[in-house]
C-alpha cells in the first residue's frame, strides 16, 4: 500500500469538496481511555491540519476543548475535526467513551458512515465495547479496528487481537503486526521501519518470516471469502499467487460492505515514549480508500412532517434539502451553534429553511415546526470554525444562529418541509433533584435548563408537582456532574442537589366513621355544618368514590357537592404524612344544617374534618409506588442481578434467554429502592447491563419504613 500522507490541510482554511464521493465520515468509537482523542490528534498532525498534536493531560487537544473536558481529562462531548488527505475530505467524529455520554456516541454514529473502533493494547476490550460493536452491526455500519498503545510496557498486541476476534467474530483480521522497528505489512510482506522517525520500507527480519507467512495466509483466505470473484479461492488453493493489487481491491470492497473488519495498529508518542508516530499512513489509507463514501451508506427514513408519505431520497447535492442536527451547543459569545449532517441537497448560508422537531415531548422537547434563516456555515476543527461557502450532501458543517434548532431536529427546504426518523436514544433513568442556591439563581435557572435540554436528548427535566422538586433525569453520576458544572460555569447558575422524594400515597387500612363538625356562631353571620361520613378502603387502583345516602334533607342538596369537594381537598393534602390519599369510598349518611349560617365553605370544611376524624379511628397506611423492571444483562451476571433485586424488596418474576449470551430479567421493585439503580447495575454488570422501568401499582409500605417517613414528615 502506497504512502500518500502529506501536509495537505491547514487549521485556518476549511477543507472543501463538491462531491459526496470525496467525503468520508468516520466515528471514533471505544471505551474511555482507549486513546481516541490522542489518535485524532495524531491524524490531524499527520495531514498537516495542525502543526503539533496536543495532549489530553495538558488540555491542549483539538477535540477536548470544553472546560469540563480539560478539567476531567476525558471526552464528554461529541466533536468533529475535518481534514483533507489524498483529495478526500475526512470528517473525524470523536465520540465520548464513558457510558454516561452514550447520547453523543449515538449521535456520532448517526453522523458517520463508518466506525473506527479504538482498542488499547494495555486495557483490551470491555463489555461496553462489545455492546457498541453489536449496535453498529445492527445498523450494518462498516467497521475497522485500530489497536493503540502498542509501545507501552504492558501493551500486548497478540492478546488483544485474540480478544477482538473472540468478541467480534472471524471477520476481524490484522493487516499489520508490530515489530521493534515499526510494522510488518502482511500483504506487501514489507517491514515498515519507523526507527529513523520517517517510514522506510525494507525486507522483514528473518525472525518474523514464519509469523508473517501464517498471518498472511489467514488474511488472504479471509479476503477471498468476501471476494465477489468466485474463482479466486480455487486459484489460491491450487497454489496460484494472487495479485496483491486485486486482494487490496477486494479488501476495500468488503470493508465498505461491512463484512470484513481490518485490524490496524498505531503508536503515538507520549511522556514515557518520545518515539516516532507509527501507523498513521496505513490508517489514513484505510479511511480514505476502504471506508465507504456517503453515497454507499444510504439515508435514514424521510417522511413529510406529518410522519406519512415516505420519501425515497439519495445522497444527491442537487436533491431536496434534508439535513439533521446531530449536536447543539450554546456559546456565551456567539449563541447557539448546530452541528449538522447534510444527507440530501446543499445547504448554503443566509437561506431560509424549515426546522422540524417531533417525538421527544416526554423529554421536554415540544414538537415544533418553524422557518429559520441559516447563519454562517463553517467546517469544525474542534472549537475552531473555518468558513464554508456551502455544505453538500454527505458533508458535516456547523451552522450558526439557528435559534430554535435542537439536537435531533430535521432541516429541510421551507417549500417542502420533511422529517427524518430520529435515531434511538436511551432513556435517562437516574433522577437528581436540584434546587437553586439563591433567589438570583432561581430567576436564571429555568432558561439555563431549557438550553441544556435543547442540547441533550438524553436529559429529561421533570417539575414534580407532588413532591415540589425539580428533577434532572440523566444517564449517570458523571452526566449529572457535567450538567451541574455547565449550569455554573456556562450559565452562572449555582444549584445544589437535595435528597430525592418519591411520591407516596395514603389510604385507609380499615373502615371507620367520622364526624365533621364546623360550628362557629358568635353573633352575626356564622358558620354551621355537621356531617357524618363512613370511610372504607377500596382495592388498589380504584381511586375515590363518593356515595350520598342522605335521607330527609338533613343536609340540603346544594351542600352535598360541597362535602365531596372538601373531602377531595383533604385527600390531596393527606391525613398522615402529607401525601395524597387514594383508593377509598366515602359515604355521607347524616348531618345537620342551619337555615342562615350554613354555606358551601362551611360544608367543605366539615367534609375535611370528617375525613380526619375517621382517620384517627383506624389505621392509615402509607403506599409506595412499585415499578415493573426489565433488566437486560449478560448471562454471567444473572445470579448477581437477581440477588440484588431481591435485596431491594423486589419480586423476581423470572428470566428469559436473549440472543448473544444475555438474559432478560423481569421483576417488580419499589421505586424507593431503585432511585440509584442506574449506577448500581452498571457497577454490577461492568457497564453492560441496561434496564427499563414503568409504573405498575401502589403497595403498602413496610411498617418500619412507614414510621421513618412519618417521623421525617
Amino acid at each position: 500500500m502506497a504512502d500518500k500522507t502529506g501536509p495537505q490541510g491547514a487549521a485556518g482554511r476549511a477543507p472543501s469538496v463538491d462531491q459526496p464521493e470525496k467525503i468520508r465520515n468516520i466515528a471514533l468509537v471505544g471505551h474511555s481511555g482507549a486513546g481516541k482523542t490522542t489518535l485524532a490528534e495524531a491524524l490531524l498532525a499527520a495531514t498537516g491540519t495542525i502543526q503539533r498534536p496536543g495532549r489530553v493531560e495538558d488540555g491542549s487537544t483539538v477535540s477536548d476543548y470544553d472546560d469540563v473536558e480539560m478539567r476531567q481529562q476525558r471526552s464528554v462531548n461529541l466533536s468533529v475535526s475535518s481534514f483533507m488527505h489524498s483529495g478526500v475530505k475526512v470528517n473525524l467524529v470523536d465520540t465520548p467513551g464513558y457510558a454516561d455520554f452514550v447520547g453523543d456516541l449515538r449521535a456520532g454514529l448517526r453522523a458517520a458512515d463508518a466506525a473506527l473502533f479504538v482498542i488499547s493494547a494495555v486495557d483490551g476490550i470491555d463489555g461496553v465495547t462489545r455492546m457498541l460493536w453489536e449496535e453498529c452491526a445492527t445498523v450494518g455500519m462498516p467497521r475497522a479496528v485500530v489497536i493503540t498503545k502498542i509501545d507501552q510496557q504492558r501493551g500486548d498486541f497478540d492478546e488483544v487481537l485474540t480478544d477482538c476476534q473472540d468478541a467480534f467474530g472471524d471477520g476481524v483480521l490484522p493487516c499489520y503486526f508490530p515489530c521493534e522497528a515499526g510494522l510488518i505489512a502482511l500483504l506487501s510482506q514489507k517491514c515498515l521501519d519507523y526507527s529513523s522517525g520517517t517510514r522506510a520500507e525494507r525486507a522483514p527480519d528473518a525472525e518474523f518470516l514464519d509469523r508473517l507467512s501464517e498471518q498472511r495466509g489467514a488474511l488472504i483466505e479471509g479476503i477471498i471469502q468476501e471476494s465477489e470473484d468466485e474463482t479466486l479461492m480455487d486459484r489460491y488453493l491450487s497454489g496460484e499467487e494472487i495479485d496483491v493489487k486485486a486482494l487490496i481491491e477486494d479488501l476495500e470492497k468488503a470493508v465498505a460492505r461491512g463484512s470484513f473488519y481490518p485490524v490496524l495498529t498505531t503508536s503515538v508518542p507520549h511522556g514515557d515514549n518520545p518515539g516516532p508516530v507509527i501507523g498513521m499512513s496505513e490508517l489514513l489509507e484505510v479511511i480514505t480508500q476502504a471506508f465507504p463514501s456517503p453515497l454507499e451508506h444510504g439515508i435514514p427514513t424521510v417522511t413529510g412532517t406529518d410522519g406519512k408519505s415516505d420519501r425515497r431520497l439519495t445522497c444527491d447535492p442537487d436533491g431536496p434539502l434534508v439535513a439533521e442536527v446531530i449536536k447543539t451547543a450554546s456559546d456565551p459569545y456567539v449563541g447557539r451553534i448546530s452541528l449538522v449532517r447534510v444527507f440530501s441537497g446543499t445547504l448554503t448560508p443566509d437561506e431560509t429553511v424549515h426546522v422540524s422537531g417531533h417525538g421527544l415531548e416526554d423529554r421536554g422537547h415540544e414538537d415544533h415546526d418553524v422557518d429559520e434563516r441559516v447563519g454562517a456555515l463553517s467546517s469544525p476543527l474542534g472549537k475552531l470554525q473555518r468558513t464554508m461557502s456551502s455544505c453538500v450532501a454527505g458533508d458535516i458543517c456547523a451552522v450558526a444562529k439557528l435559534g430554535h434548532a435542537e439536537t435531533g431536529d430535521t432541516i429541510s427546504a421551507k417549500e417542502e418541509p420533511l422529517l427524518m426518523a430520529p435515531w434511538s436514544m436511551p432513556d435517562p433513568l437516574l433522577p437528581t433533584a436540584i434546587q437553586a442556591k439563591s433567589k438570583a439563581d432561581e430567576d436564571k435557572l429555568s432558561q439555563a435548563l431549557a438550553r441544556l435540554v435543547a442540547e441533550d436528548p438524553t436529559l429529561r427535566l421533570e417539575n414534580n408537582s407532588e413532591t415540589r422538586q425539580l428533577v434532572l433525569w440523566n444517564m449517570g453520576e458523571a452526566h449529572a456532574d457535567v450538567l451541574l458544572d455547565r449550569l455554573s460555569s456556562r450559565y452562572g447558575v449555582e444549584v445544589e442537589t437535595v435528597p430525592l422524594r418519591v411520591p407516596l400515597r395514603e389510604t385507609f387500612g380499615g373502615t371507620a366513621s367520622g364526624l365533621g363538625r364546623h360550628v362557629k356562631q358568635s353573633g352575626g353571620h356564622g358558620q354551621y355544618a355537621i356531617c357524618h361520613v363512613e370511610v372504607e378502603p377500596l382495592p388498589s387502583g380504584s381511586g375515590f368514590e363518593f356515595a350520598d345516602k342522605i335521607v330527609g334533607g338533613v343536609v340540603p342538596r346544594q351542600f352535598i357537592p360541597s362535602v365531596e369537594k372538601g373531602l377531595r381537598v383533604q385527600m390531596e393534602r393527606g391525613v398522615l404524612a402529607g401525601y395524597p390519599m387514594v383508593d377509598i369510598r366515602v359515604t355521607l349518611y347524616d348531618g345537620k344544617a342551619h337555615s342562615v349560617d350554613s354555606s358551601d365553605m362551611a360544608f367543605q370544611t366539615a367534609g375535611q374534618l370528617g375525613l380526619k376524624d375517621a382517620a384517627a379511628k383506624t389505621k392509615v397506611l402509607l403506599l409506595e409506588p412499585v415499578d415493573e423492571v426489565a433488566v437486560l444483562v449478560a448471562d454471567d451476571y444473572v445470579g448477581a442481578v437477581m440477588s440484588d433485586l431481591s435485596s431491594r424488596r423486589g419480586r423476581v418474576l423470572g428470566s428469559e434467554a436473549i440472543a448473544g449470551g444475555r438474559s432478560l430479567i423481569k421483576a417488580e421493585v419499589p421505586q424507593l429502592e431503585i432511585t440509584r439503580y442506574a449506577i448500581d447495575l452498571r457497577s454490577m454488570s461492568h457497564g453492560t447491563g441496561t434496564f427499563s422501568r414503568s409504573f405498575l401499582r401502589y403497595e403498602p409500605l413496610p411498617a418500619q419504613l412507614a414510621e421513618k417517613v412519618i417521623a421525617e414528615s
